[in-house]
């Protein structure tokens, strides 16, 4: 499909907070339509956890979008900085990963970004390639590119500063590594988070120093997790994660807020922007029941991590469960060997893998979000006959059946 200047640049600012600057990205945009040459389209990942949520797929869509006009995307690991540990927004001195915790991650990375984008119109790279490379002197030359004056114009580290809480030099550095990256990769624009803009923007500094026409700046905003108020975020439990089961993605899409729906169209949805308005048109004007909208979308975001029989699936069991009070058909069976004649449930619903810890199953049956074969369980220290078979439920989604042997 052809699109226009015009047409290419609402796509791009469709969600946007900033976009420095519209005049930029229309003159590239222009050139690289004049040229045949595809716009270099960049966007930094640390690799500091194995799983990514819906709240890393607000770049990662973006992406697409660029990719969807004909333009490349450099997908960039910060294996380099994902060792210095990026500060932006923390408090204090972010520990930093191991050699081993990145590989590891950058790994888990490569195989869930294609879920989305287009692997023929993608390059992963690394920022260790450049930067393990580089010599002492060179890193001096970089560090001499900013004052701290300047550093300390951003927020976390003013705040740290005047609350004489320690700043760590190589902290600094971080700001300034992240724009040499665009250096080295010729970025013609790059992406980030609302949170990255003053490293975003140190891009286009260095670039004009290292004599590159200056990338143009996106930035998303952080979507808002489950409770609807602070970002996405695993430490918090408000997230949808890509990797979670299709059951759960459908069930927790489903169980955003009719205010938070269509923002989650906004930034993560396919569907044009006029499709998006008409939709929501219409359930305004009660043609459409909110839930079909948001059943909609459930099924949209878990085909596009699965496929659409899974999505399919996803949604009867959501029916059966929610409307009949049923019990799921693939219910997973796990098998637990055990000498004593019970078993303390927390342990229980960990072994099952139904929690993550035994101080999540606590805070999960005192909640009364636990049942035994039916039965809801409000007692953490309630051991369960080790014996038989015994149906686990915790919360609304998560079933287990365990056999004893």
């Amino acid at each position: 499909m052809k699109y226009t200047i015009e047409e290419q640049v609402a796509l791009i600012e469709r969600g946007a907070v900033d976009v420095i600057s519209r005049d930029d990205l229309v003159k590239k945009l222009k050139k690289s339509e004049e040229t045949g040459v595809p716009l270099r389209v960049k966007a930094g990942f640390d690799p500091t956890a194995p799983d990514l949520h819906l709240g890393h797929t607000v770049l990662i869509q973006k992406l697409k979008h660029f990719q969807d006009l004909g333009h490349d995307v450099l997908f960039l690991i910060g294996d380099f900085t994902g060792m210095i540990g990026d500060p932006t927004g923390k408090s204090e001195t972010r520990k930093p990963l191991t050699p081993e915790d990145v590989a590891r991650n950058a790994e888990t990375y490569k195989e869930q970004i294609f879920k989305i984008l287009d692997p023929e119109r993608t390059t992963i790279m690394f920022n260790s390639d450049w930067l393990g490379n580089m010599t002492s002197h060179e890193f001096v030359q970089l560090a001499s590119q900013l004052t701290v004056a300047r550093m300390l114009e951003r927020e976390d580290f003013r705040e740290r500063f005047e609350n004489q809480r320690p700043i760590s030099i190589h902290e600094f550095l971080y700001p300034l590594i992240q724009g040499y990256d665009s250096v080295a990769m010729k970025a013609d624009v790059e992406l980030g988070g609302t949170d990255q803009l003053f490293n975003v923007l140190m891009g286009r500094d260095l670039q004009r120093t290292w004599g590159q026409e200056p990338q143009v700046v996106v930035t998303m905003p952080l979507l808002e997790g489950l409770d609807g108020v602070n970002k996405m975020s695993k430490s918090l439990g408000n997230y949808i994660g890509i990797t979670d089961r299709a059951d759960d993605i459908y069930g927790k899409v489903l169980s955003v807020s009719d205010e938070l729906m269509f923002r989650y169209y906004e930034l993560l949805s396919d569907l044009s922007s006029d499709e998006i308005v008409s939709l929501k048109r219409d359930m305004e004007n009660g043609d459409i029941h909110p839930k079909e909208v948001k059943m909609r979308l459930a099924r949209e975001l878990t085909a596009r991590f699965y496929d659409d029989d899974a999505a399919q699936a996803a949604e009867e069991n959501f029916e059966r469960i929610f409307k009949k009070h049923d019990t799921p058909e693939d219910v997973p069976e796990i098998e637990i060997s055990i000498a004593e004649e019970t078993m303390w449930l927390p342990r229980l619903l960990v072994d099952a893998g139904l929690v993550n810890g035994t101080g999540d199953a606590r805070r999960m049956i005192k909640q009364n979000a636990v049942t035994v074969d039916g039965e809801k369980i409000n007692d953490v220290n309630y051991n369960v006959k080790a014996a038989g078979e015994v149906l686990l439920k915790v919360g609304k989604r998560r079933f287990g059946k365990v056999k004893f042997v």
